[in-house]
C-alpha cells in the first residue's frame, strides 16, 4: 500500500511561481540558493492568487550571475575528473531567494521534496537525491535555509554572512560556513582605523537584524578603543511598492547625514545589493547640490566596506549617470580568493543559448547588455547572442573569481570530497552494487556530516581549505583597494592582508604605498577626526555635551609634557627630568650639590682657610706671649681651648663641601654641633669665672674657693657632654644619609644629606642656641664689672652677633633649596665664628701686639686705681656690682619660686559676682547631692543687645507650666524619703540642687555648669568655693535641654538620667 501511494503522480498546479531556476539532474544532486534578483513586492493582498503577487521586471543584480556559473563551472570540473566521484554524475539544482524569506522558504521546500511542482505534506514523483545545499548570501536566506534543511539533517554551506544563532552547533548542527568569522573582521576593522588614525567615523548599516547586531558588537568595539560614530545610518533594505512610484523611492534613496558629516572614514555594513542603495544617495545628493547650492557637503569619503558587501550597481542606473568612480579608493574586507584555471574561459564560453535548462540566462543577458532575446520585452535593441561578458564593466560583471564565488566553489568540492571520503569508507563499501559504483538509493544526507565536520583539502587554486571545529572556515580576509577608471569599472587592489593566526598586533598588514585615494583628498592619507589634533604640548579637554573624540586642546600643566601629536592627556616627566619651555619634551635635570669647581665653593674654601690661619695666628700669639699679664689674666688654658675649638669650626665647613657621602652626612652637622658647643662652653666658663673672680675680691667672701681651673673645666666637660650625648642619640637612632630631592627644584636634582630626624638636628641647634642665651645674659649682667679682670663686655657682643647670625640662619634655612641651603649654614658657621673671633681677641690682640706697652701689671693696676679714683667712686662700683648680682640671684630665685606662686594663686578665694543671673533654683545641703534640671519657667528673651549686662536679658514676668511643678515636689519627695529610710544610705544624707531651663540652651548649659562647679557663684575658668558632691543630675523633660547637658555631663562621666523624650 506505502509503494503504491508513493508511485502516485501529482496533478495539482504550482500554488506559488518560481520564475527562475535551474536544474541539471545526476545521481547525487547538489542544492543551491542565490541572491540575483529583487523583486519589488507590493503590501500583502488577499484578494489575489499568491503566484500572482510579483511585478513583472525584475531588478536583476547581473554581478551575481557569477555565483551560479561559479557553481556550474565546479559541478562540470567535478563530473569531469575522474578521480572525484568516479562512476558518479554530480547534478545541480540553483533557485533565488529574490530577497525575500517567503520565497526562500519556498524555494528550498521545492528543493527538497519535488522536482518540478510541490504540495505541502506530499512526495510525488522524486527523481533527484539531494545531498547538501549551498547558500546563502545574505543572513536571512541563510536563516531561512537552515530552519527547514536543519529538520532533515541535510549538510547546508553558507558562503556569505549569517546569523550568529545559526553558529550554535547544537540547534543547527547541519550548518557550515565557508567564509570566515564576522569576529575577526569587526577587529580588523578595528585595527583599520587604528592604523590610519580615523577617531570619527561615520556608520552605514541596514535597517534590519543584522544591522543592530552589528551596531551591538562594532559600538562597543569603538569606546574600548578611543574611536567615536560621529553618525549612524540605518537604512531599509527592502521596499515594498505602496502605489506611488515617487514615495517608495524616497523612502529607499532619502538624504543622509553621511553628505554633511566631517567624518572622512565612513564604515559599510551590508549585505549584497546594500551599495546599490548607497550609490543612489550620494547621486541623490549630487543632485541636491545642484538644485541648493547653499547645501555644502562633503563628498570625499573612504568609504570601508565588509566582506558581505560587493560593489554592484544595476543597469537602470546607467540612465541616472550613477557610477561606481565615487567609491574610489574604498578599502574593502574580502573574502580570500584565487584565480582558478580555465574559469575565465569557461565564462567566456557563455551566450543566450548555451543551455535550455539555465532559467538565469535570458534576464542575465538582457538587463546586462540592455538588448531584447524575445518579443516578450520592450527594448529597441535585439540581443545577437555575440556579446562578450569581459566588455562588461566590473560593477555588472567581473571575469576574475569574486570571494563569494571562490567561496561557492569551494562549497562544491567539499561537499564532493565528503561523498569521495566515503565512496572509500568502510561502511559504503559494503552498500556497492555489482558494477562498484556508489548506489544513489544509499547515499543519505546525514551521513556526510561526520566527513564534513573539520573537513580539509587543497583546492586546483593550491589553497589548502579547512574547516575549524566551528564547522567555519579557518583563514583570515583580504585588504583590496577599489581603483576606478573612466569607463565606469574598476579593479580591486591587493593591499593588505588580516591573519587571525598572526601574533596579537600583528594581524593586520596593510601596504600603504599601493594604496590609491579618493581624488577630493589634499592630504593622504586623510584625517577623520572630529576636530584638529592637538599639537605637542597640549593635551584633550572634552567638549561638553560631544562625544569624547571631540575636544579642545589645552596647553599642559606645569610639570607634564605631550610629546606626540593628539595625545589624550599629558604625562609627567621621570623624576630625573623636567619639561622644556615648549612642553613637548623632557629634559635630564642637573645636579645641584657644592661641587668643587663652582665659585661658590672656591669661595667658601678660601674663607675657611682664611679664618683657620687667623684662628691659627691668633693661638700662636697668645701662646708666644703666655706669661704676660692680659694673657694669664683670662685664663689662658679657655683660651686657648676657645681658639681650637673655633679653628675646627671653620675647617667643619669644609664638610658641607663636595657631593654628599656617608661619612660627610655622619659627620657634617654632629661635628659642627660638638665643637660650637665646646667653644660656647668655653665662653660661658670664661663669663662664669669673670663674675666668681670679682665676688673673691671682696673681704671675707667664700668664693675664693670656687675660683681656680677645675670650675672652668668642669663647666666646659659638662656643657660640651650634653650636646655630645645628644649627637651620639642622633647617631644610633636616626642618622643623617645621603640622600636625593628630585621634587623641590623642578629643573634640578639636588644631592643631600637627609639628617635622618630633623628634631634631633633642631636639637642640637637648641642646645646651642641655649648655650649661647645663658652665656650672652650672665655676661650682659657682668658687663659693668672692672676691667682688669672683665671680658664680660666682648663676650656680651660676640654672643650678641652669634645669637643674631644663628636667629636670622632659621628661616633663611627653611626657605632655601639645594646648594644654597648648605651655602646658608656655611655662611652661618663663617659669621658666627668670626664674631667670636673678632669679638673676643681683636682687642687682646691690638694690646699684645700694637701697645705692648699697655700689656703689664702695673698697667692694669693703674687702670684699675684710676677707675675707682676718677671714673667711678667706689661705692658707686660697689653698688653696681652688687645689682648684677642681685638681678641673677632674683632671676633664679623667680624661677624656682614661680611653681609655688601658681599653685598659691588656686587656692584664692572669688570675689566676682555672678555674670548671669539665675532667677530660680533649689539647693537642699547633704553628704551627696542630686541635681536636677526642670522645665517650669518659660521667659521670653529679648533680642541679643551687647548693650546691658547679661543678666538683665529676662523680662521680669516669666510664663509659669504650674502643673510642672509637680516634677520637681516629685524629686523632693524622693529624696525625703530615702533620708528617712535607715536602710538607705546609712549615716549618709542625700542633697539636691534644682535648677530650671527656662526652655533656652543657653540657660541650660548655664546651670549645668553652675551645678557641677559651685555652690553660690560661677566665675569662668575658676573653681571657688566648692562645698558640694554632685553624684548624679536628673533630667531633662525636652531633646535640646537632654543634649545640652549630656553635652557637659559626659566630659565630666557625670550619670544622668533623663525622664522626658
Amino acid at each position: 500500500m506505502g509503494s503504491q501511494v508513493q508511485s502516485v503522480k501529482c496533478t495539482t498546479n504550482n500554488p506559488v511561481h518560481v520564475p527562475n531556476e535551474w536544474y541539471e539532474p545526476g545521481d547525487l544532486v547538489i542544492g543551491a540558493t542565490v541572491s540575483y534578483m529583487y523583486y519589488i513586492l507590493p503590501r500583502v493582498s488577499f484578494n489575489e492568487h499568491p503566484s500572482q503577487v510579483f511585478i513583472n521586471t525584475p531588478l536583476v543584480m547581473t554581478k551575481f550571475y557569477q555565483h551560479i556559473l561559479a557553481l556550474v563551472f565546479a559541478v562540470d570540473e567535478i563530473n569531469k575528473n575522474p578521480r572525484m566521484l568516479p562512476n558518479v554524475s554530480l547534478g545541480f539544482h540553483i533557485y533565488d531567494s529574490y530577497y525575500d524569506s517567503k520565497m526562500a522558504y519556498r524555494t528550498i521546500l521545492d528543493l527538497i521534496f519535488n522536482e518540478n511542482h510541490f504540495v505541502p505534506n506530499y512526495r510525488c514523483g522524486i527523481q533527484k537525491n539531494v545531498i547538501g545545499a549551498i547558500g546563502g548570501l545574505d543572513s536571512d536566506t541563510s536563516w531561512c535555509m537552515a530552519n527547514v534543511l536543519g529538520l532533515f539533517k541535510i549538510p547546508q554551506i553558507s558562503f556569505g554572512s549569517f546569523e550568529p544563532a545559526i553558529n550554535d552547533g547544537t540547534e543547527f548542527p547541519s550548518f557550515y560556513r565557508m567564509v570566515p568569522n564576522e569576529d575577526h573582521q569587526y577587529k580588523g576593522i578595528i585595527q583599520l582605523l587604528l592604523h590610519f588614525r580615523w577617531k570619527w567615523v561615520g556608520l552605514i548599516t541596514p535597517a534590519n537584524e543584522a544591522g543592530e547586531r552589528f551596531l551591538q558588537t562594532i559600538e562597543p568595539m569603538l569606546f574600548n578603543n578611543g574611536l567615536c560614530s560621529a553618525f549612524t545610518e540605518k537604512v531599509k533594505p527592502n521596499v515594498h511598492y505602496n502605489g506611488n512610484i515617487v514615495g517608495t523611492l524616497n523612502a529607499w534613496f532619502s538624504f543622509t547625514p553621511f553628505t554633511t558629516s566631517k567624518a572622512n572614514a565612513v564604515l559599510v555594513y551590508g549585505e549584497g545589493r546594500f551599495i546599490i542603495w548607497l550609490a543612489s544617495a550620494i547621486k541623490t545628493m549630487e543632485i541636491t547640490q545642484l538644485l541648493l547650492p547653499y547645501k555644502k557637503s562633503h563628498e570625499g569619503k573612504v568609504w570601508i566596506t565588509t566582506a558581505q558587501l560587493d560593489f554592484i550597481l544595476y543597469s537602470l542606473q546607467k540612465k541616472f549617470n550613477v557610477n561606481i568612480r565615487m567609491f574610489h579608493g574604498a578599502i574593502s574586507f574580502a573574502i580570500h580568493s584565487k584565480e582558478i584555471h580555465k574559469f575565465q574561459d569557461f565564462l567566456q564560453n557563455v551566450h543566450p543559448y548555451w543551455t535550455d535548462t539555465d532559467g538565469f540566462i535570458q534576464d542575465f543577458w538582457e538587463d546586462a547588455f540592455s538588448c531584447s532575446l524575445s518579443n516578450a520585452t520592450l527594448s529597441p535593441t535585439t540581443c545577437t547572442g555575440e556579446e562578450m561578458l569581459e566588455s562588461l564593466p566590473a560593477p555588472y560583471f567581473e571575469m576574475s573569481m569574486t570571494g563569494h564565488s571562490y567561496s561557492i566553489y569551494n562549497a562544491v568540492y567539499a561537499l564532493a570530497h565528503a561523498l569521495n571520503r566515503m565512496h572509500l569508507a568502510a561502511v559504503i563499501r559494503k552498500r556497492r552494487d555489482a558494477k562498484g559504483k556508489l548506489s544513489p538509493q544509499y547515499v543519505e544526507p546525514w551521513q556526510l556530516h561526520s566527513f564534513l565536520q573539520r573537513i580539509s583539502f587543497n583546492n586546483s587554486a593550491g589553497d589548502e581549505i579547512t574547516l575549524n571545529e566551528y564547522g567555519e572556515l579557518a583563514a583570515g580576509f583580504d585588504i583590496t583597494n577599489l581603483v576606478t577608471f573612466p569607463n565606469r569599472s574598476y579593479i580591486r587592489v591587493k593591499v593588505g592582508r588580516l591573519d587571525p593566526q598572526a601574533p596579537p598586533g600583528k594581524e593586520l598588514t596593510i601596504n600603504e604605498d599601493r594604496m590609491k585615494w579618493h581624488r577630493d583628498f589634499t592630504q593622504v592619507p586623510p584625517l577623520s577626526i572630529c576636530n584638529a589634533h592637538c599639537l605637542p604640548g597640549y593635551g584633550k579637554k572634552k567638549k561638553e555635551g560631544k562625544k569624547f573624540c571631540c575636544y579642545d586642546c589645552d596647553p599642559c600643566p606645569d610639570g607634564m609634557i605631550s610629546d606626540e601629536k593628539d595625545i589624550e592627556t599629558c604625562v609627567s616627566c621621570t623624576a630625573d627630568q623636567y619639561p622644556n619651555s615648549g612642553q613637548d619634551l623632557c629634559i635630564p635635570k642637573i645636579p645641584n650639590f657644592l661641587a668643587f669647581d663652582e665659585n661658590l665653593v672656591i669661595v667658601s674654601t678660601f674663607f675657611a682657610l682664611l679664618f683657620s690661619l687667623i684662628t691659627i695666628l691668633v693661638l700662636g700669639i697668645f701662646i708666644k706671649h703666655h706669661d704676660t699679664a692680659i694673657v694669664k689674666a683670662n685664663n689662658q688654658s679657655l683660651t686657648y681651648g676657645l681658639l681650637i675649638s673655633l679653628l675646627l669650626c671653620f675647617l667643619s665647613s669644609l664638610l658641607f663641601i663636595g657631593k654628599p657621602n656617608m661619612v660627610t652626612c655622619l659627620l657634617r652637622q654632629t661635628a659642627f654641633g660638638i665643637v660650637f658647643s665646646v667653644a660656647l662652653s668655653s665662653i660661658l666658663a670664661k663669663t662664669i669665672l669673670v663674675v666668681l673672680a670679682f665676688m673673691a675680691t671682696k673681704p671675707g667672701s667664700n668664693m675664693r674657693k670656687w675660683v681656680g681651673k677645675e670650675l672652668a673645666y668642669s663647666i666646659v666637660f659638662s656643657c660640651s657632654i650634653v650636646q655630645v650625648g645628644i649627637c651620639v642619640l642622633w647617631l644610633a637612632t636616626s642618622p643623617p644619609f645621603p640622600d636625593v630631592d628630585m621634587h623641590s627644584m623642578p629643573e634640578e636634582i639636588i644631592f643631600l644629606c637627609n639628617e635622618g630626624s630633623v628634631s634631633m638636628f633642631y636639637c642640637v641647634l637648641g642646645y646651642m642656641g641655649f648655650l649661647a642665651t645663658i652665656s650672652f645674659t650672665v655676661a650682659f649682667l657682668a658687663r659693668k664689672l672692672p676691667d682688669t679682670f672683665n671680658e664680660a663686655k666682648f663676650i656680651t657682643f660676640s654672643m650678641l652677633v652669634f645669637c643674631s647670625v644663628w636667629l636670622s640662619f632659621i628661616p633663611t634655612y627653611l626657605s632655601t633649596r639645594g646648594k644654597y641651603m648648605v651655602a646658608v649654614e656655611i655662611f652661618s658657621i663663617f659669621a658666627s665664628g668670626a664674631g667670636l673671633l673678632a669679638c673676643i681677641f681683636t682687642p687682646k690682640c691690638y694690646i699684645i701686639v700694637v701697645r705692648p706697652d699697655l700689656n703689664n701689671k702695673e698697667h692694669l693696676t693703674q687702670r684699675k686705681i684710676r677707675w675707682r679714683r676718677g671714673i667711678r667712686l667706689p661705692g658707686e662700683a660697689g653698688e653696681s656690682m652688687q645689682t648684677s648680682v642681685f638681678a641673677i640671684r632674683m632671676l633664679l630665685l623667680l624661677l624656682l619660686l614661680l611653681p609655688n606662686i601658681v599653685s598659691q594663686g588656686q587656692s584664692t578665694k572669688c570675689t566676682t559676682n555672678n555674670p548671669v543671673h539665675v532667677p530660680h533654683e533649689w539647693y537642699e545641703p547633704g553628704d551627696l547631692v542630686i541635681g536636677a534640671m526642670a522645665s517650669h519657667i518659660y521667659y521670653i528673651v529679648p533680642k541679643l543687645s551687647f548693650k546691658k549686662h547679661p543678666s538683665q536679658d529676662f523680662i521680669d514676668a516669666p510664663m509659669v507650666v504650674t502643673k510642672f511643678y509637680q516634677q520637681i515636689l516629685a524629686l523632693v519627695f524622693a529624696v525625703d524619703e530615702i533620708n528617712k529610710n535607715p536602710r538607705m544610705l546609712p549615716n549618709v544624707s542625700l542633697g539636691f540642687h534644682i535648677y530650671d531651663s527656662y526652655y533656652d540652651s543657653k540657660m541650660t548649659y548655664r546651670n549645668t555648669l553652675d551645678l557641677i562647679f559651685k555652690s553660690h557663684h560661677f566665675v569662668p575658668n575658676y573653681r571657688c568655693g566648692i562645698q558640694k558632691n554632685v553624684i548624679g543630675v536628673i533630667g531633662g523633660l525636652s531633646s535640646d535641654s537632654s543634649w545640652c547637658m549630656a553635652n557637659v555631663l559626659g566630659l565630666f562621666k557625670i550619670p544622668q538620667v533623663e525622664y522626658g523624650f
